[in-house]
């Protein structure tokens, strides 16, 4: 059996190392924004070539804060207007939400499954103050374009940078130095994984970091002195150390990711099944492989049949969500075409040559 993701072997790789750390954290008697938290958000912000990082509960409270943290410094206000890709996991759409901002979805483009662009300047009106690109699947959103269009609309650039840790553009800036800040998420299933929920915010506002550091604890400057209506999102102390240990295998893994990605893409002959786009830069880091099968559950099956798993990254678009009712009527017949044909195949630094040649040879074989 291959299973689609296996955590378990991807983690076992660092167990004596975490356990190690575990004792240490446990012998250190400080449980909570402790000097692992410190560490690790210096050491991720060089890695993204930031100045700032900030340590938070997850993905989506990144975001949120991201957002919160411009309402303060009165670069956004209640109400306004964020551009966001109809094709995208809901917590991006979410987080906007949550602060009190409006979510303009604008449709995809099939092939990179990410903004059209086009779309993207019929969508723009004098509401909108940001735009938060989505780098799916691992993938860089088109930032020259995207950082041009906000330009010219003087939008803010908040990345959902939340499955892209590692890819850079060709100037070698990476994902969370691409536009005015970052949200990241580090839950398990990331390439740079932590063993529970975890995130981080990166940006180079010194202003905007000072101000995320409060909101992330309850808006609070000093013990019992608050500032803001904050939250409680603090990025574990043990989640920290755990990430600490695993950050300098990431581009080790990345590299390995896309080496199964070429093999999929140079093996895989089956006219039945369309590939993700690739062009052999540095911008993809392949969280999840995605092809395209018009009877996807066939093909399911298919693999089942083989022992192969399979996970389908979204079956619903966000604005066919009941949570979403708001966007019920609006069609985005791209997205909803994409949603309907998507299939993840397993993609992961452990998987063996053998497996990716058995995935290629059971794909193949599909008909």
């Amino acid at each position: 059996m291959i299973p689609f993701l296996d955590l378990y072997k991807i983690n076992q790789r660092f167990e004596d190392e975490f356990k190690a750390k575990f004792t240490s954290f446990l012998d250190s008697g400080y449980y909570v924004l402790g000097k692992n938290v410190t560490a690790f958000e210096k050491e991720y912000a060089a890695y993204c070539g930031v100045t700032h990082c900030i340590g938070v509960g997850n993905g989506l409270d990144a975001l949120r804060l991201i957002l919160e943290g411009y309402i303060i410094l009165g670069d956004l206000n209640k109400g306004d207007e964020v551009l966001v890709a109809s094709n995208t996991y809901i917590a991006t759409v979410l987080a906007i939400k949550q602060a009190g901002l409006i979510p303009v979805l604008v449709e995809s483009e099939r092939n990179t499954f990410n903004f059209n662009l086009e779309q993207l300047e019929a969508s723009i009106s004098e509401k909108s103050k940001a735009i938060m690109p989505v780098h799916l699947y691992g993938q860089l959103s088109p930032m020259k374009e995207i950082l041009n269009f906000a330009k010219s609309y003087n939008l803010l650039v908040i990345e959902d940078a939340a499955q892209a840790h590692g890819a850079s553009n060709n100037e070698g800036n990476y994902a969370g130095n691409l536009g005015d800040a970052a949200g990241f998420s580090f839950y398990p299933t990331k390439n740079l994984g932590a063993l529970g929920d975890a995130g981080a915010v990166t940006t180079n506002n010194s202003e905007l970091a000072v101000v995320v550091k409060k909101l992330r604890n309850y808006g609070s400057s000093s013990k019992y002195v608050n500032e803001y209506v904050g939250i409680n999102s603090r990025l574990d102390e043990v989640q920290a150390a755990f990430l600490r240990i695993k950050l300098p295998l990431l581009d080790q893994d990345n590299n390995r990711r896309v080496e199964i990605a070429k093999k999929y893409l140079s093996g895989i002959k089956n006219e039945k099944i369309k590939l993700p786009n690739f062009n052999n830069s540095k911008d993809h880091v392949f969280h999840q492989f995605v092809i395209q099968v018009a009877e996807r559950q066939q093909f399911i099956e298919h693999l089942k049949t083989n022992n192969i798993g399979t996970l389908i990254h979204y079956p619903i678009p966000p604005h066919q969500q009941e949570a979403l009712s708001e966007y019920k009527n609006l069609l985005f017949p791209i997205t909803e075409s994409i949603h309907k044909e998507v299939v993840s195949i397993p993609i992961s630094p452990i998987l063996t040559d053998n497996d990716v040649i058995f995935i290629i040879s059971v794909l193949n074989s599909y008909n």
